[in-house]
């Protein structure tokens, strides 16, 4: 199981994930970067996803699905803002593609790092920065270091099988 580490926010409208997981930013990347695997590890169990377009270019479309056990159907649309191959993906639902403005103004906006550590096991990084503290706090509330700590932990076992 991936490591948790405490690294603080830049800001008061950041959450940020921190983790030492015991897989290379290769393997990482790549399942950030495979559609195909997305509903391996991309929800906490039992929701799913399913990414419906990724196109991993600044202003190329982000979007997935994620179900839930009850027949719950959450569409997330946004675009990538940077994609740098085995280091970096930032994206946002800020905007949708095309740089379409979302019309509730969007979450959030993630940098997303896999940082190769001299013990060959990588710091995987994920803040998550919010137009206003209330969006951050509809955030928390969502579950967002329990979600985003689960995700973690079903990506790092998945790109051990890498």
């Amino acid at each position: 199981m991936a490591q948790k580490i405490d690294i603080a926010p830049n800001n008061d409208r950041e959450l940020v994930l921190a983790r030492i997981m015991d897989a290379t930013p290769e393997q990482l990347f790549k399942l950030w970067t495979t559609p195909e695997r997305f509903p391996e590890w991309f929800c906490p169990q039992p929701w799913r996803a399913e990414v419906t377009k990724m196109e991993l270019k600044p202003g190329g479309a982000s979007n997935n699905t994620m179900y839930g056990p009850d027949g719950e159907v959450f569409e997330n649309k946004g675009v990538y803002l940077e994609v740098v191959p085995n280091e970096k993906i930032v994206f946002t639902d800020a905007f949708t593609e095309g740089w379409v403005p979302a019309e509730d103004g969007g979450m959030m906006t993630c940098v997303l790092t896999f940082e190769r550590r001299p013990d060959g096991r990588t710091l995987y990084l994920a803040r998550c920065g919010h137009p206003t503290v209330e969006k951050l706090k509809q955030h928390e509330q969502m579950g967002f270091h329990e979600g985003w700590g689960i995700v973690a932990d079903q990506c790092e076992a998945v790109a051990k099988t890498l």
